[in-house]
C-alpha cells in the first residue's frame, strides 16, 4: 500500500535534523517499531514524524508492505546523502563533547597568594569535575603585577585582594570577607573569642610590609584606631605569616580566605572588636576582549566557593 504525499512544488523541500535522524532510523531498522527502539521514542509518534518528513521532502521515501518500510527507488539517492549528513552531525556532536570535557583547551590566570592558598584550588576542583580534560596554567603574583600581567597577555584574568584603576582593565567585585586576628593556639589569647586593636598593638606583630597593597590592608585596623603599627617580623605571604604565628612568634591580622578550611594548624582566629574588618576581593580582566566561557565559569565557581566559605565561618562564629 502506498501513501500519498502532498507537495505543491512552490516551496523548496526542507528536512530538519530530527527528521533526518528519524528517516535514517527507519531505513536502518526497516520498521517503525524497530526505529522507535533505536531512538527510544514511541512508535505512533515516530510514524507521524515519518509522514511529516515525507511531506517536507515532497517525495515518498518508503514503500509500506506488510509492516516493512522499504526505501523507494526514487529516494535511494536521498538516503545516500542522509548518511553523509548524519555522519557530519555525529562529528559535530563529538566536537561538542570534546569542548564539554575541556579537551585541547587551557585556562590561564593568576591570583594573589591570599586567595590562591585555599579558594582557588577548590574552584579549580569544581572546574575539573565539569571539564575533566581542561588544562590549567596558574600564576601566583602580587597585586602590583596585575597591569603588566593582563596587558602583556600572560593570562586571561587575575584574582585580586584590592581594586585598581586602569582604562583597559575591568575590575569586578568578587566576594566580601572579613579580617581576623590570628594568635597562637597555645597562648592565653586563644582562650578568647575577640580582641581589641588596643590590646593587639601591645603584642609582637607579624605581617607583610605595610607599604605592600596587601600589607596595607592588613594593617588598616591599626591606622584607623590611631596607631602606626610596627611589624616585628615581615614576610611576603599570608600563609607564612600564619605559620609564624603558629610557632608562637607573635600575632597577626589576616583575611579569612587565607585561613579558610583551617588551612593552617596551630592558630586561633579572634574577631577584632570595634573595627572595620571588611575585606574585599576582585577579579580583573581586559575590557577590550571578551572573556572565554571557561573564564566566566571559573569566576562563577570561585565566587560560589568563597561565598560558601564566608557563610561557613559565620555559622561557626554564631555557634
Amino acid at each position: 500500500m502506498n501513501s500519498t504525499v502532498k507537495w505543491t512544488g512552490r516551496e523548496k523541500p526542507r528536512l530538519t535534523l530530527r527528521q533526518i535522524e528519524v528517516i535514517r532510523a527507519v531505513m536502518v531498522a526497516g520498521t517503525i517499531a524497530g526505529a522507535a527502539r533505536l531512538l527510544n521514542v514511541s512508535a505512533p509518534g515516530l510514524s507521524r514524524l515519518v509522514k511529516y518528513a515525507e511531506e517536507s521532502a515532497g517525495v515518498r521515501l518508503f514503500d509500506r508492505s506488510k509492516g516493512r518500510f522499504v526505501p523507494t527507488t526514487q529516494a535511494r539517492n536521498i538516503f545516500n546523502l542522509l548518511d553523509i549528513v548524519y555522519g557530519k552531525v555525529e562529528d559535530l556532536q563529538e566536537a561538542i563533547s570534546v569542548m564539554q570535557r575541556g579537551a585541547g583547551q587551557e585556562l590561564t590566570f593568576a591570583s594573589v597568594p591570599s586567595i590562591a592558598n585555599v579558594m582557588v584550588p577548590q574552584a579549580v576542583g569544581r572546574m575539573r569535575s565539569r571539564f575533566p580534560e581542561l588544562r590549567f596554567n596558574i600564576d601566583l603574583i602580587k597585586i602590583e603585577e596585575t597591569i603588566d600581567y593582563l596587558l602583556i597577555g600572560r593570562g586571561e584574568l587575575m584574582v585580586l585582594s584590592s581594586s585598581l584603576d586602569h582604562s583597559v582593565i575591568e575590575v569586578e567585585p568578587l566576594t566580601s570577607g572579613r579580617l581576623f586576628c590570628v594568635v597562637p593556639a597555645s597562648s592565653k589569647l586563644a582562650q578568647r573569642d575577640s580582641i581589641s586593636v588596643h590590646e593587639m598593638i601591645r603584642h609582637p606583630l607579624i605581617g607583610i610590609d605595610p607599604k605592600d597593597p596587601y600589607g596595607s590592608i592588613m594593617t588598616r585596623v591599626f591606622r584607623e584606631a590611631g596607631y602606626e603599627p610596627t611589624v616585628d617580623i615581615m614576610v611576603r605571604f599570608g600563609s607564612v605569616v600564619c605559620r609564624m604565628v603558629a610557632e608562637g612568634l607573635g600575632i597577626a591580622v589576616i583575611d579569612e580566605f587565607t585561613v579558610a578550611k583551617e588551612a593552617v594548624p596551630g592558630i586561633k582566629m579572634l574577631e577584632i572588636e570595634q573595627a572595620d574588618t571588611r575585606f574585599e576581593t576582585y577579579v580583573a580582566y581586559r575590557n577590550d576582549r571578551a572573556l572565554s566561557g571557561l573564564a566566566e565559569e571559573f569566576i562563577s565557581q570561585l565566587r560560589q566557593v568563597m561565598q560558601a566559605s564566608v557563610a561557613e565561618r559565620e555559622r561557626k562564629i554564631r555557634a
